[in-house]
């Protein structure tokens, strides 16, 4: 017993020397608390801007259905211009539910931060309504954020588009339909164009009768997919309609700077859809550049800080000139 009251007293002495040898500094620093509160902090000389959230914007009605965007505001109290970039969210094109246009948002903080106004944009479903209705209204969105852009502090000059998935597929086919009046809307009288200056695609398809002809379970062509949905029947029984919504139909050499990024194990939208999309680009000689993520599916792993200072470095190259 007298053994172990020996060991206990001596733990009991450890620790008290112990955390008085780590007190004593800092006690003996307390008179210089004062002058540390009153130091002066130098911010970097990058922009690091706060960032407003407006929630749910109307951006344009079709019957009943009103059309909605969120948008991410740098505040830097100053009226000076600032890039746009507009995100589309995947979904199938709502084949089996619609966007969540919220679940991005984190993300889209970071570039915010940078300097750019970023919307988050709905679409109507394939249920709702059938191609282009879904690339008709991103263009709408873009148009509605150029005419606003006094309001929302927007250089309407310098926009740019990043979609994920079926998101990608609309965003590609903003950037490469500039001026294409079938997609457009009948509706439209503004007189303010929805072309873009850069394109960010991830993971997108392009030519969906391409899509059986890689090595994947899913089949496109079933006449339940989410692409025959989206054009209103069988792939092969409407392949004109396929080719209209191919963003590959309209290449040019007037289409915008393109970054491209694909998982190679991707079993959702197979890898060569952005690879015949990324040979339709150089054929044309745009300026293009494509990642292939190495044991990357369907989105997973693209959402860390790398891929996404990749985004922010294409669009700092392309949008802030």
């Amino acid at each position: 017993m007298n053994k172990y009251m020996k060991l206990t007293a001596f733990g009991v002495l450890v620790i008290t020397f112990s955390v008085i040898f780590i007190a004593w500094p800092l006690s003996s620093s307390s008179s210089n608390i004062g002058s540390a509160e009153t130091r002066t902090i130098k911010p970097r000389e990058s922009a690091n801007f706060n960032v407003q959230l407006q929630a749910n914007i109307p951006y344009y009605k079709f019957g009943d259905k009103e059309l909605k965007l969120h948008l991410l505001i740098p505040d830097d109290h100053k009226s000076k211009r600032k890039p746009l970039i507009i995100f589309i969210k995947g979904s199938s094109w709502g084949k089996d539910k619609p966007q969540d246009t919220f679940a991005f948002i984190p993300q889209l903080v970071q570039l915010a931060k940078s300097g750019y106004v970023v919307a988050s944009v709905e679409h109507r479903t394939s249920h709702e309504a059938k191609f282009p209705s879904q690339i008709q209204d991103i263009k709408a969105a873009v148009v509605f954020l150029k005419e606003k852009a006094p309001e929302y502090q927007i250089n309407p000059e310098l926009v740019g588009v990043w979609g994920t998935s079926s998101g990608a597929h609309l965003a590609a086919l903003v950037g490469t339909s500039c001026h294409v009046p079938e997609l457009e809307g009948s509706n439209r009288t503004s007189k303010v164009n929805s072309c873009v200056q850069a394109v960010v695609d991830w993971y997108g398809p392009t030519d969906f009768l391409q899509m059986s002809k890689a090595p994947t379970k899913y089949n496109a062509e079933d006449p339940e997919s989410a692409e025959s949905l989206l054009i209103g029947g069988p792939l092969q029984k409407n392949k004109e309609k396929v080719r209209k919504a191919n963003p590959i139909t309209y290449v040019s050499a007037e289409t915008p700077p393109f970054l491209i990024m694909h998982g190679d194990r991707d079993k959702r939208v197979p890898l060569n859809q952005s690879e015949l999309l990324y040979e339709a680009l150089k054929k044309e000689n745009v300026e293009v550049t494509f990642y292939t993520l190495k044991g990357a599916g369907h989105g997973s792993g693209f959402s860390n800080p790398e891929m996404i200072n990749l985004v922010q470095d294409f669009f700092d190259k392309h949008l802030k000139p």
